[in-house]
């Protein structure tokens, strides 16, 4: 169930799915595989760690059958995730795509708070 009241602000989004961000309650929403998923700011910083360190190649090299999916339970949230190949790099491209525009857009904040520098010549 996401945020009652509240206008969600997407942060970014693709096919798979999108992440939100709720300012009244300061956490972000992941939508992925016909589910929603709340996270406060810093367990979706550590989710995205997480995922970032699971490594794609051993994935794909490893003939193991332990090896075909992972097994993701983000902190303080009442969902887990089984992965597959597919699917994970599905959630890695959201979740980059939601670092880079929270970056760019604070990136842009300070660019447009910050007065130019008067030249006294």
């Amino acid at each position: 169930m996401i945020c009652e009241l509240v206008k969600l602000e997407e942060v970014y989004r693709t096919k798979d799915g999108a992440v939100l961000q709720c300012n009244n309650k300061n956490c972000f929403w992941l939508e992925f595989a016909g589910n929603h998923t709340a996270f406060r700011v810093q367990d979706f910083l550590q989710f995205k760690k997480t995922v970032d360190q699971i490594d794609l190649e051993d994935m794909l090299i490893d003939s193991s059958r332990a090896s075909d999916y992972t097994l993701l339970m983000p902190f303080r949230t009442q969902r887990c995730f089984l992965l597959d190949v597919t699917q994970l790099l599905a959630l890695k491209e959201i979740l980059q795509g939601a670092m880079f525009m929270l970056e760019l857009n604070s990136l842009l904040k300070a660019c447009l708070t910050d007065k130019p520098m008067v030249s006294h010549n």
